[in-house]
């Protein structure tokens, strides 16, 4: 009689099955996560290529007040106007670097009457109070500002605005204190301006493009299948051992699996803990 029949029975075809669709799930996360991969490579690519784009005129990518598109995040475009100091306006708990700070906005007046929202860069808080100390002022009379463009932020719940400070950049709230046209479907993160003024807030880093950890995610799916079938396989393994326990052939091969155990050359730990226990405790 075949020792090995057992293995055919239900029981053991209803493991192979759980086997199967665990692994058949694992291989499905496992392109998944390469589907992540490539939607993370494509994503890196597009800002990429935006963030090194040459600057356009900011009519051509945005023909309206409320225009932007996901795809244009960091593009960059050119703008030509005059900043209107007096509507100067700080965005609090901007950290950079890990020291607290603000983001400077100044809108910027261009010539058909429209106001486009430019973030000069970061200020830190003061040495003695929590607004900054100094705040770089804007250069005066028409300047052209290269920018890149970033999507309006929504507002947060129980954080309201203060008198020359805002919560978030919510372009409409923002539109509403200018008084005036304003873009609210995107501003600028400001690359320069000319003339430049003496000096400017800190412009913010570049950011850093991370493909993650997805390939690796994906191989540990594919090995969790396969580790499906070595387990299945182990279990029929150990119960054919156990009934064939009195076997002559299967104790021979038990005895010979003892003895390369016996011969197994000892770990360095293992000879340690024998030379402890021949030390008498006192």
């Amino acid at each position: 009689m075949n020792r090995w029949s057992f293995a055919l029975s239900r029981r053991w075809f209803g493991y192979l099955a759980l086997a199967l669709v665990f692994a058949a799930v694992c291989v499905a996360l496992s392109q998944w996560q390469v589907a992540r991969l490539h939607e993370t490579r494509s994503a890196n690519e597009l800002v990429d290529r935006n963030y090194h784009s040459t600057p356009v005129a900011v009519m051509s990518v945005l023909p309206t007040l409320t225009s932007y598109s996901p795809k244009q995040r960091w593009m960059q475009v050119e703008l030509t106007g005059s900043y209107l100091a007096d509507a100067q306006m700080l965005v609090r708990n901007r950290p950079l670097n890990g020291q607290p700070g603000f983001e400077v906005l100044n809108p910027l007046l261009l010539s058909d009457g429209n106001v486009f929202l430019v973030d000069r860069g970061y200020v830190p808080i003061g040495n003695t109070q929590d607004r900054p100390d100094h705040i770089p002022s804007p250069p005066a009379g028409t300047v052209t500002v290269i920018a890149r463009l970033q999507a309006g932020e929504p507002t947060l719940a129980g954080r309201s605005d203060t008198p020359g400070e805002l919560a978030t950049i919510h372009l409409p709230d923002v539109a509403t204190l200018v008084g005036k046209p304003t873009y609210t479907g995107a501003y600028g993160l400001m690359v320069s301006e000319s003339p430049a003024a003496d000096t400017r807030p800190t412009a913010k880093p570049q950011p850093q493009l991370d493909e993650g950890l997805h390939i690796s995610y994906a191989i540990q799916w594919v090995i969790f299948g396969i580790m499906a079938f070595f387990g299945l396989w182990y279990a029929i393994r150990q119960e054919y051992r156990m009934r064939n326990a009195d076997d002559p052939d299967e104790q021979e091969r038990v005895e010979v699996r003892e003895r390369k155990k016996l011969t197994k050359p000892r770990s360095d730990s293992e000879v340690e803990d024998e030379i402890l226990e021949t030390i008498p405790h006192r």
